[in-house]
């Protein structure tokens, strides 16, 4: 056992997996009702107008407007009631001057009609309606192409689809879209001590909570998690679940400079080490590399270090394969200290905070396995490596988990 010869800094991390050489972008053809949070891969251009045709606004009348000059309820104008036209179903004919057509919402309009009066601005029997307001030409009427064009671009290339674009790509007739291919993730968990995941803890065994926790947190990212599992202590099983055919590996425990920690050792032997030590708290034990055409990074075990270890590092490379921004997907607040956060030069720390009264209060610095103090925290806040850290009410960007 020997320490690190030497830290990276966290900028250095970070410009390497900005400048690694990226595999292949591979798309794939996703269905409509899939594509929620995929990213696309083209541009979207209409091939149609949306709507495709004039339509009422309004229940009412469709007229010539005109027809409805000088009209009002001191003086309501007579017109011949020719027909009704429903949703879906064209008026077969031409509207002629002193002509009304029944017309309901969305239903299209009839050729020579140029204005919709609405229901409640008439008086009607069977066969004539009293016009009892007057309209401007287009009055209530949807014009073809008005919310979508022909060789409009709906949606751009890079685009995290939500649920109202979905209904947009509907609505110009697509079924199915070209989206980036999700990066294929490996999970692979170390540790003779571990249960799997959910499993009460008995005796000196605990329960899995960096595999459901990175699981989420790949998803999260656009990765695709194709294997995750707990793994021996061994060289072999570990070298073994690092040259799966995916494209990015994430190691959880066994990344540090102790007597098991073999995952270090392989990825220098069999592929390329980066990076092993990076001058953060938590985190310090993270590293990585490439082995043939995958990414791999070596997560502390420790559960807060390797969440840290992952944003910072993991999450960015997978966002970058994935084709969503690098930055980190956390709502930020500009929010002033309710008490001191000591820093060292020299190093980048991760300092988990609580919101109330508009102020962030530090809940932990220290204390890397206690994964509780992330949920008992509304966010974190970074002090860069040039800090001691910050005085009381310095006002300090603030990372909150919860995004809503």
């Amino acid at each position: 056992m020997k320490g690190f010869s030497r830290r990276a800094t966290v900028d250095e991390a970070i410009s390497w997996i900005d400048q690694m050489t990226l595999p292949d972008v591979r798309e794939e053809l996703v269905a409509l009702d899939h594509l929620a949070g995929r990213v696309l891969a083209r541009d979207i251009i209409s091939q149609v107008n949306v709507p495709g045709f004039d339509r009422a606004m309004m229940d009412g009348y469709a007229v010539r407007a005109n027809d409805t000059a000088g009209a009002s309820t001191y003086n309501p104008l007579p017109l011949e009631i020719v027909g009704e036209i429903l949703p879906g179903q064209p008026f077969d004919g031409e509207l002629q001057p002193g002509q009304a057509v029944r017309i309901m919402t969305g239903a299209p309009m009839p050729t020579g009609a140029d204005a919709v009066l609405p229901v409640e601005k008439t008086e009607s029997d069977n066969h004539r309606v009293l016009v009892m307001d007057s309209l401007p030409e287009q009055k209530h009427i949807g014009a073809s192409g008005e919310d979508i064009r022909v060789g409009e671009c709906v949606l751009a290339a890079g685009r995290r689809i939500r649920p109202q674009d979905i209904g947009v790509l509907s609505s110009i007739g697509l079924a199915q879209l070209p989206v980036f291919a999700r990066p294929r993730t490996r999970i692979v968990i170390t540790g003779n001590e571990l249960l799997p995941s959910g499993t009460r803890p008995a005796g000196y065994r605990i329960a899995d909570a960096n595999g459901p926790m990175l699981a989420a947190l790949v998803e999260r990212d656009g990765g695709n998690v194709v294997n995750r599992e707990l793994i021996p202590d061994t060289p072999e099983a570990i070298l073994a679940a690092m040259q799966d055919d995916v494209d990015v590996v994430l190691v959880s425990g066994g990344s540090s400079v102790g007597i098991e920690d073999y995952a270090p050792q392989l990825l220098a032997q069999h592929g390329e080490l980066a990076f092993h030590g990076i001058a953060m708290r938590p985190s310090s034990p993270s590293g990585m590399g490439t082995m043939g055409n995958r990414t791999v990074f070596l997560l502390p075990g420790n559960p807060v270090s390797c969440l840290c270890s992952y944003d910072f590092f993991a999450g960015r490379a997978l966002r970058r394969l994935a084709g969503l921004p690098l930055a980190w997907p956390y709502r930020q607040q500009r929010l002033r200290l309710k008490r001191k956060i000591v820093s060292q030069v020299g190093r980048v720390d991760y300092a988990r905070v609580r919101v109330a009264d508009s102020q962030a209060e530090p809940i932990a610095v220290a204390g890397a396995s206690r994964l509780s103090s992330t949920t008992r925290a509304d966010g974190f806040v970074i002090i860069p490596t040039d800090s001691e850290g910050y005085p009381p009410q310095t006002e300090v960007d603030v990372y909150l988990y919860d995004n809503t």
